[in-house]
């Protein structure tokens, strides 16, 4: 499975509607204000945080359970910047609306910035044909409360193509998160 290049994404973004909205290249600034990089990388594409947050509270001294998620369990936060209580973590989604073709599968890691800072970004790898708004979650292991920065770069995805196609997608599958817009919590 190779990695797909700046060439590649550029080109399946323009023809297939990979990602919308889509930046062709790496943007560091807005408006002369400084910014955690985003847009078309190399070898992937520096996806965004959207201002919607979930950020987990333990007020109900429920159990996490993903089999019977307790949505009472956020606070919901609409902002440019999320403030992520000490040892704790937020959902979040990317700005960016994603359309995986058959052939490719997606791997998602956390941009240093944040790793630096004791700021985890996991997302799951974005499966063949699966398209939709991804669900981002970040782990505050500090100690201290942390920031995320809404619109500007968290989590940098990579695409592995294929040589040839899946026998089933999950789109096949009728995946549970297939078209997913906005915040998704864990369903049974």
């Amino acid at each position: 499975m190779p990695v797909k290049s700046d060439k590649w994404i550029r080109r399946m973004a323009e023809s297939h509607g990979l990602i919308e909205p889509f930046e062709s290249e790496q943007v560091r600034e807005i408006d002369g204000r400084k910014v955690i990089s985003f847009g078309t990388s190399s070898y992937g594409y520096d996806l965004r945080c959207a201002p919607e947050f979930k950020i987990f509270t333990n007020i109900n001294s429920t159990i996490v359970d993903p089999k019977a998620f307790d949505s009472g369990s956020f606070v919901d936060v609409e902002s440019d910047v999320c403030v992520i209580p000490p040892n704790s973590f937020a959902l979040a989604r990317t700005v960016e609306y994603f359309r995986i073709p058959r052939d490719v599968l997606t791997i998602c890691l956390g941009k240093s910035t944040y790793a630096r800072c004791g700021i985890i970004v996991n997302v799951t790898p974005l499966e063949p044909e699966w398209e939709g708004h991804v669900t981002l979650e970040f782990s505050n292991t500090t100690p201290l409360p942390a920031k995320i920065y809404a619109n500007e770069g968290v989590a940098q995805v990579i695409f592995l193509q294929s040589d040839e196609s899946c026998a089933t997608s999950y789109a096949d599958r009728n995946g549970k998160y297939q078209g997913q817009e906005g915040v998704t919590l864990p369903k049974a």
